[in-house]
């Protein structure tokens, strides 16, 4: 979804929204001076205009029901026609029509043709069919719930201004029914994929948001100060090595849903703090996780949207057939590089950047993410890292400069890494390392040896698989969203300009 900026209108609209919302706190006061509150304490609703939809899709123009319904929500269009009034009554489910008369409210038409758009209003009356078709509630009273003290922006079709969308996103929700949707689609995901795994006796834990040591990743992590126990802790960039160690005590299947925190740049990718599901099975491996992935993924898009086939950007996303698996030597050799070659000078005529001293498998991982990744649209497991990119995954068991590592990409982003899991401590203890040499050459994202961890893997861990699935993302694809903004209700933003 789109939107384009509209910031030459903002003094006009905030101009007008002054008025407005002066009018508005008159109004309130004019209330409280008769003895009457613009705030109730609750209301009883027993019907969603949404299931008034489905119950009475069939009913015909003109018809009268004779039952008798609360509903309850906000009032998004408000139209005065002499001794009738007519209001859009709107809440989670959807909207129905309020057909207000002199003859069923007296006095009271008065008061409801004189409430604001925006107001939160609870009304109750009789289900009917306008001569037009329009399913409506015809009202014998109406409760004021909320006054709304300040206007929704004029000419509403979802705001203009894509960073107040954002910044406000309550008002995008209340105006915006795919921002709605997305909210909705994005919980159903979330609850497909947690029943998917439960249902496969997966059991899902809660490990540390605060670590002493922020491990499990390749990334540059937020540190904050412990007061008490007088020492830095870091909002955890991944779950991963606290999971293993539940596997190392006997969890063999094991998942979180979680959020982590990189401090890292934003981008229509990139949000700082970002939910991942990350799960480990003993006994399995890379392979293994993306079969895992692969029906689970098919089965959520299917649960939440009603099809493996999905519209995304233009083109048809088809997560029905099977998905692709390919080396990552191979699609570096398909872009035209010559992995047994030099691959400096492959960067240098592809117009990939390379830093002097890079390694072989460095190289090659910079070639793969700026020529390759970005065109695979459909599933695509790319496999086998070079090792020293991937430090907590297996050795290839036939290629010893690969790590049985893969990345499922779609739609040119990566979704989920998935590894079989190194679990033999000596090599773990040396990986290690050769990360903390490379941070004490300024590699802020290289990985700290993690002391306890190494001791746990000691105790002897299975052989395992593992993954990290990007929620936000998958969410992306299931929303035709080109942003993560669009599906991260409160998105990272930079301080508002006064």
């Amino acid at each position: 979804m789109t939107a384009m900026s509209n910031k030459d209108d903002a003094p006009a609209d905030e101009a007008r929204s002054t008025d407005h919302a002066l009018a508005r706190r008159e109004k309130l006061e004019t209330l409280r001076a008769s003895g009457r509150d613009g705030f109730s304490i609750s209301f009883d609703r027993t019907d969603m205009a949404g299931d008034l939809a489905t119950k009475f899709a069939d009913l015909a123009p003109g018809s009268d029901t004779g039952e008798q319904v609360r509903v309850a929500g906000r009032l998004m269009i408000l139209r005065r026609h002499g001794k009738l009034a007519f209001g859009d009554l709107q809440d989670p489910s959807g909207r129905i029509q309020l057909f207000a008369t002199a003859e069923s409210l007296g006095e009271g038409l008065s008061s409801f043709s004189d409430l604001d758009i925006g107001d939160l209003i609870g009304a109750w009356g009789t289900v009917m069919s306008t001569r037009r078709g329009e399913l409506s509630v015809r009202i014998d009273g109406f409760e004021l719930l909320t006054k709304s003290l300040q206007p929704l922006p004029e000419k509403w079709h979802g705001l203009k201004d894509v960073e107040r969308r954002y910044r406000q996103r309550y008002l995008d929700l209340i105006t915006n029914s795919e921002a709605r949707d997305i909210m909705v689609i994005r919980s159903k995901a979330v609850a497909a994929i947690r029943s998917w795994l439960i249902e496969r006796d997966f059991l899902e834990v809660e490990t540390p948001m605060l670590q002493p040591i922020a491990g499990g990743a390749l990334a540059k992590p937020f540190v904050t100060y412990h007061e008490v126990l007088g020492m830095d802790l870091f909002l955890r960039i991944a779950p991963e090595l606290y999971l293993k160690r539940l596997v190392v005590g006997g969890a063999e299947r094991v998942f979180e849903i979680n959020k982590n925190f990189r401090n890292e740049g934003v981008s229509t990718q990139h949000n700082p703090e970002f939910t991942m599901l990350e799960l480990y099975q003993a006994y399995a491996d890379y392979g293994d996780m993306a079969t895992l992935l692969e029906e689970m993924i098919r089965s959520v898009a299917t649960s939440v949207t009603g099809s493996a086939e999905l519209p995304y950007q233009g083109q048809t996303l088809d997560l029905a057939s099977p998905f692709r698996r390919a080396r990552m030597i191979d699609l570096v050799r398909e872009a035209g590089a010559d992995p047994d070659g030099d691959l400096a000078a492959d960067c240098a005529r592809l117009g990939v950047h390379a830093e002097p001293g890079w390694s072989w498998g460095k190289l090659m991982v910079e070639i793969y993410e700026k020529k390759i990744e970005p065109n695979l649209f459909q599933p695509t497991f790319v496999m086998d890292y070079p090792i020293e990119m991937s430090p907590l995954a297996r050795t290839h068991r036939s290629d010893d400069r690969f790590t049985e590592h893969l990345d499922l990409v779609i739609c040119g982003m990566e979704i989920a890494p998935a590894y079989s899991e190194l679990t033999d401590p000596l090599e773990q203890r040396a990986r290690f390392d050769a990360q903390a040499a490379q941070r004490a050459g300024g590699d802020e994202e290289a990985h700290v040896v993690d002391e306890d961890f190494l001791k746990a893997l000691e105790y002897g861990m299975p052989p395992t698989g593992g993954l990290g699935l990007g929620i936000d993302r998958l969410v992306m694809l299931l929303t035709d969203s080109s942003s993560i903004r669009e599906v991260i209700l409160f998105p990272a933003l930079r301080p508002e300009q006064s």
